[in-house]
């Protein structure tokens, strides 16, 4: 009989780290072919990508899927390429008078066999960016695929034997027991993007292997408006930040902080800019569906919940009940919302757009400064002043100034969240880092002066020396 994917999955690891521990540290001619071989595998394979990421979510804008998992991949692996040789090289550190004559280094070190959970609303980008960080840094992997995605897991996997082994990077499929089984393996690093809820769980699970985990994990990311904004730029810029995958995005705006005098305008500006962007929106095929019906219903608890305690939903496009019944949604703006509704107390995840009046820049700033920090925060505003302010009085994972989620696709600046939103990065030279130990490795030659400061104690050069330290 054959054993279940569970039990499978203690073996599998088992190979890997056998595996790792025959080639412990890859050298960089092996680290750019195995780099190269993904490259070539995703150019061969991106069309069926296309297709089945499109098949999975009922309807998925082929520009959307380019755009927002295949190119960043692709640029990514270009980056990391580049750049390797230099991240490799061992780094010289100083060793200071008490450590002389020594030489200091910093050596990166492939940890071993990493894991990686991935979610659905990006299932390539957010399986093989990470991938890429951990096989530069010289290390397996052990990709687990979100159960919601079967389609896009069926070319990922043939994508992935036709440029690797089992031992170098293994596929997993499966459902949240699966996950949760996968979670607990002993790994020498493991990765997770999802929601914070989940995080936690993974975390305990790492914890039990003193696993070093990363954690993306999203939360409410706020947009703030700023009174000296035309909100013709503001609704520009923020648009396609909130309908790129319909809004199924970790760093999508979450809610927007509007001067209350503006809020209305707003909203009529949203609404003119989205049927330009999106014109005849029932028959357009730029915009994705909402993935499937369980987080269609998870939308439209939100949706009635906020509408049963006072809050005004407003399509930007067309008539709001019309689109209760199927997958298509535009944004959807609410207004009049208030703490107590749930949409405002967990990430959306989703086309809806809440709306939050506020008096002063400064009443914006502590709503923000009152709640979890989130992993993206958005100011639209071309004051210096207010955009220092901000940098110097919140917390976030990363900042967009006058743009929203481009920040994203910086390959050289790292990418993570902070506090409920996660932490670690996967990004630039810090995902490098992130899946490598560093080691500090130091040498010394035939001198060893640290012996004249060895007991016995209190000699004159001791009390010399340590008379010229302490001064």
């Amino acid at each position: 009989m054959e054993p279940s994917i569970t039990e499978a999955l203690p073996q599998l690891l088992q190979r890997q780290q056998q595996a790792f521990l025959a080639q412990p540290d890859p050298e960089l001619a092996q680290r750019l072919a195995t780099l190269q071989a993904l490259k070539r595998a995703l150019l061969s394979t991106y069309p069926q990508l296309l297709s089945a990421m499109s098949r999975d979510f009922g309807h998925r804008s082929d520009y959307d899927s380019l755009l927002a998992d295949v190119l960043p991949v692709l640029n990514y692996l270009k980056y990391c390429q580049r750049n390797l040789r230099r991240w490799m090289r061992p780094q010289r550190r100083h060793s200071g008078l008490l450590l002389a004559p020594s030489n200091i280094k910093v050596h990166y070190q492939p940890k071993g066999v990493c894991g990686i959970i991935v979610p659905w609303n990006f299932p390539v980008m957010l399986s093989l960016s990470p991938l890429i960080s951990a096989l530069a840094a010289g290390n397996r992997v052990m990709l687990k695929l979100s159960e919601f995605t079967p389609q896009t897991n069926q070319i990922l996997r043939q994508l992935l034997a036709q440029a690797f082994d089992e031992t170098q990077v293994a596929v997993i499929e499966g459902d949240a027991k699966i996950a949760a089984a996968f979670a607990a393996l002993p790994f020498d690093h493991l990765l997770f993007t999802g929601a914070t809820s989940i995080g936690k769980s993974v975390m305990q699970a790492a914890a039990n292997n003193l696993t070093p985990v990363t954690l993306e994990l999203g939360g409410k990311s706020p947009a703030i408006i700023a009174d000296d904004m035309p909100l013709a730029v503001a609704v520009e810029r923020l648009l396609y930040g909130k309908t790129l995958n319909a809004g199924q995005t970790c760093v999508a705006p979450d809610y927007i902080l509007c001067p209350q005098h503006k809020v209305a305008e707003f909203v009529r500006q949203w609404q003119t800019a989205f049927q330009q962007m999106y014109p005849d929106f029932a028959h357009n095929t730029d915009y994705s569906f909402i993935i499937n019906d369980r987080h269609q219903q998870r939308l439209l608890g939100l949706l009635d919940d906020a509408t049963a305690k006072g809050a005004t939903g407003v399509p930007a496009s067309g008539d709001l009940e019309n689109f209760k019944q199927q997958r298509q949604w535009p944004t959807i703006l609410l207004t009049g919302v208030t703490d107590d509704m749930s949409v405002m107390q967990q990430e959306i995840f989703g086309p809806l757009l809440p709306i939050i009046g506020y008096q002063t820049v400064e009443q914006a700033l502590d709503y923000i400064r009152q709640r979890p920090r989130p992993l993206a925060l958005y100011l639209l505003t071309f004051d210096p002043q207010l955009q220092q302010q901000l940098l110097q009085q919140t917390h976030s994972g990363g900042v967009c100034i006058n743009d929203s989620l481009y920040h994203v696709a910086a390959d050289d600046a790292p990418f993570g969240g902070v506090g409920s939103s996660g932490m670690g990065h996967y990004h630039g030279v810090e995902g490098f880092r992130e899946f490598s130990h560093a080691r500090t490795v130091l040498a010394k030659g035939r001198l060893n002066p640290a012996k004249l400061m060895q007991p016995p104690y209190r000699r004159w050069w001791q009390k010399l020396l340590l008379r010229y330290l302490l001064r």
